[in-house]
């Protein structure tokens, strides 16, 4: 008598169409077709966010295939018949809730199926020579069936990483030259006209710039970050011929520019952000203000600023090596939050200006959540002021941030 294989599973487990073509593709399957196991595992491995699997069962799905003895899959006998105790063994300890969860993964994603038997145990029925009849536990034949199928999908989701990759770091390029470019037109005082009707001002591009990072979700999507990539790029162009059109409008060819008679000060090392400021008063010439001691960050060394804080080295003018490096590009991007001279000065003078460099890298580094940069600083400064405010939470929280971490940014008095 020909051994009876079941095609529906033991117990309360119910069946569904899917399942039920599962088992027709892998009884029509070629007997002659062989994969290789892992090569196979790779390809559910790289698919499975197509597939709806997490690592549990795809741990489970090696353990199982650890029980077929060849490296290939292919002919008859791919069903494999191990205990719960020893699935679970070979699955790194996995608990048995978390094992029936994980195979009932596998076989709803059409990666196994269930060959029970009649009292639901696994075990084989062998013949007269030893030869195994007949074998009830998790066939392995889908893995076969749908190999192409999973090559396929796992070379999709690689061209979605390597697209999304591309897009993330064609959207940080564009960031980078917004904003210094509109440092240098405002700078300038080069006119805005030709970049659109309703831009008057550097301030309103800035605006605009803001306001198109600001439809930028933290975890986006490729279809969320291609139309913002667009419109950056598109923006970055308009800027990009705007100075290129005022550059070429001077006079760069007259025998003053080759003689270099408009250059007044040979120190290409002086920053102008950083000289020391002018208030104005109102009776009399402006009053230099004091300088204060650039003393970097004893408890804080500059690469775990920078770990917490990396946005802020996308505005460097030669990347951040130092907390001068820290200090000077602190002082670009002040103007471009919005901060106002007073609330900068403010915070400098109450926490220093190491520390206050940080915390204007960190808001930057939050800017998407923090509607108003000068206020929330102010805010801070206010908390410093009366010793209600920690760098070292920031940090950690920021780095956590990164990392996955689901820290309570509230503690730390930094984060809405």
């Amino acid at each position: 008598m020909q051994p009876y294989q079941s095609t529906t599973p033991f117990g309360r487990r119910t069946s569904s169409l899917a399942q039920m073509a599962s088992h027709a593709a892998a009884k029509a399957r070629p007997l002659d077709k062989t994969v290789n196991k892992w090569t196979v595992f790779r390809f559910v491995c790289a698919a499975k966010t197509r597939l709806g699997l997490s690592e549990r069962p795809l741990a489970v799905l090696d353990a199982l295939l650890t029980f077929h003895p060849e490296s290939d899959l292919g002919g008859e006998g791919l069903v494999v018949w191990p205990s719960n105790q020893q699935l679970a063994l070979r699955a790194h300890g996995m608990a048995p809730a978390t094992l029936r969860r994980s195979l009932a993964a596998l076989v709803d994603a059409g990666i196994i199926i269930r060959r029970d038997s009649p009292n639901g145990k696994r075990y084989v029925r062998k013949g007269r020579g030893g030869e195994i009849a007949l074998a009830f536990g998790f066939d392995l034949a889908p893995l076969v069936v749908r190999a192409e199928e999973l090559e396929g999908l796992a070379a999709e989701v690689a061209d979605e990483a390597r697209a999304h990759k591309l897009v993330r770091e064609r959207i940080t390029l564009c960031r980078r030259d917004i904003a210094k470019m509109i440092m240098v037109g405002s700078s300038e005082n080069i006119p805005v006209h030709g970049l659109g009707h309703d831009l008057r001002s550097w301030s309103d591009v800035e605006s605009l710039y803001r306001a198109v990072l600001a439809r930028l979700p933290r975890s986006a999507r490729l279809s969320q970050m291609e139309p913002i990539a667009g419109q950056l790029t598109d923006l970055a162009d308009r800027i990009a011929k705007l100075l290129e059109a005022h550059a070429k409008s001077q006079n760069l060819s007259g025998n003053e520019s080759r003689d270099e008679r408009h250059i007044q000060n040979s120190n290409t090392e002086t920053c102008p952000d950083l000289e020391p400021g002018f208030r104005e008063s109102a009776g009399g010439p402006g009053v230099p203000e004091p300088a204060r001691p650039s003393v970097p960050l004893k408890n804080y060394p500059l690469g775990l600023v920078m770990q917490a804080c990396p946005d802020i080295a996308d505005y460097a003018r030669d990347g951040i090596a130092s907390w001068r490096d820290l200090l000077a590009t602190a002082a670009l991007i002040r103007p471009m939050l919005g901060v106002s001279p007073d609330a900068w000065d403010d915070a400098r003078a109450t926490m220093g200006d190491s520390e206050a460099a940080v915390v204007l890298a960190a808001i930057l580094q939050r800017s998407e959540a923090i509607s108003s940069p000068g206020g929330y600083l102010r805010a801070l400064t206010r908390k410093a002021k009366t010793g209600e405010f920690s760098l070292g939470p920031v940090l950690m929280a920021l780095i956590g941030r990164r990392e996955g971490a689901t820290n309570d940014r509230r503690s730390s008095g930094f984060g809405p």
